[in-house]
């Protein structure tokens, strides 16, 4: 049996790596070491996770797996009673995660490593490995993105820019502007103005699907619009940016537009350009989970909810998915109704089945 002795690529350092420590953590049930490995039974042909309450094992008999797939691997099958491959523990991973987000999303100062993996009942280093797999973020990335939300929401608020810094959760200025054009975009001034002086560029072009608006910031493209009016897709642009200054693309940008167009008419081609993403820190994380559903397949809004963890958040999931402005590079035209019903799209049920069916056979 395997008993890994590197160090994970993680943050934070593994615990229970040697056979001792792995042992005394199955002797006393130690629910912190829960998906840090797995223990077998030779006489019962069983594996279980280290804090299952079935009868303790001889020594002797028992062997340690990194994973669930090793242990069935070698012939071993899952206790019925701890299920340390069944969706009770995926669910119930999912609620500690979505209890350790909120508790975030509440706190005056961002909570510390230590303290969501002690509420977790998890060690440190499988708290965030867990995290990170469910929400793709690191708990040190979820913190700072829902401050960067909170920023947002205060500056246009706040009389000064250093009253929204403090009222953001920031305990220093310097933190701040270290952190803020990448939370932000542009400077904190402009975007307390509601973006002026930010400068977007943007064209229109033409694809099997009609008009194809590409708009991009400095970072990426932060707008991809499809429709029947070049016009209605401009005006539609100003007032999702009315601050900001607009500026029509020229050839070098065109060659962006093409790249967003061979991607609609041939989605196995991919789309390599940056994307400037701006959203909460919910939405950001349901739109990270739609870029993950490969090309020519599909998923429901539950099923996204339970990637995300929060499998009760259907509803939020699909109001993310209504409030996507980057069509196709964030690819909210793959999620469905349980059942496979279409449901809504932003730009049109009949482009959403048109995008579907293009990926299918690309696939």
């Amino acid at each position: 049996m395997k008993t890994s002795s590197k160090t994970p690529q993680q943050e934070i350092p593994g615990q229970y790596v040697s056979d001792e420590e792995r042992w005394n953590a199955v002797v006393h049930r130690d629910a912190k070491a829960d998906g840090e490995f797995y223990y077998s039974v030779k006489t019962t042909g069983v594996y279980c996770r280290p804090s299952c309450a079935a009868r303790l094992p001889l020594r002797k008999n028992v062997a340690f797996h990194d994973s669930s797939e090793e242990a069935e691997q070698e012939g071993f099958r899952a206790c019925k009673r701890c299920q340390p491959n069944g969706r009770a523990l995926v669910e119930e991973y999912a609620t500690k995660v979505a209890a350790a987000c909120r508790t975030m999303e509440t706190a005056e100062d961002p909570p510390s490593l230590d303290l969501l993996a002690k509420a977790a009942a998890m060690s440190k280093f499988h708290f965030h490995r867990v995290f990170t797999k469910i929400t793709g973020l690191t708990p040190k990335a979820y913190a700072k993105a829902h401050r960067a939300e909170r920023m947002r929401e205060e500056l246009p608020k706040r009389h000064t820019v250093t009253e929204a810094i403090y009222g953001a959760g920031f305990n220093s200025n310097g933190r701040f502007y270290a952190e803020s054009s990448q939370m932000l975009g542009m400077r904190p001034k402009n975007f307390r103005r509601g973006g002026t002086g930010e400068a977007i560029r943007f064209a229109v072009g033409e694809c099997s699907l009609g008009s194809i608006l590409v708009a991009a910031s400095e970072k990426g493209v932060c707008a991809i619009s499809l429709g029947n009016s070049p016009d209605k897709l401009v005006k539609d642009l100003q007032d999702s940016f009315s601050k900001a200054q607009l500026i029509g693309g020229d050839k070098k940008f065109e060659q962006v537009v093409a790249k967003v167009v061979g991607f609609v008419e041939a989605p196995k081609v991919g789309l390599d350009l940056p994307l400037d993403v701006r959203g909460t820190a919910f939405q950001r994380r349901v739109w990270k989970a739609l870029r993950e559903i490969p090309s020519g397949s599909t998923a429901s809004y539950s099923d996204v909810a339970r990637r995300i963890g929060s499998p009760k958040a259907i509803r939020a999931v699909a109001g993310a998915c209504a409030s996507n402005k980057i069509a196709v590079a964030i690819p909210c035209h793959r999620v469905l109704r349980t059942g496979g019903d279409l449901s809504g799209y932003r730009w049109g049920i009949e482009r959403k089945r048109t995008l579907l069916t293009l990926e299918r056979r690309g696939n």
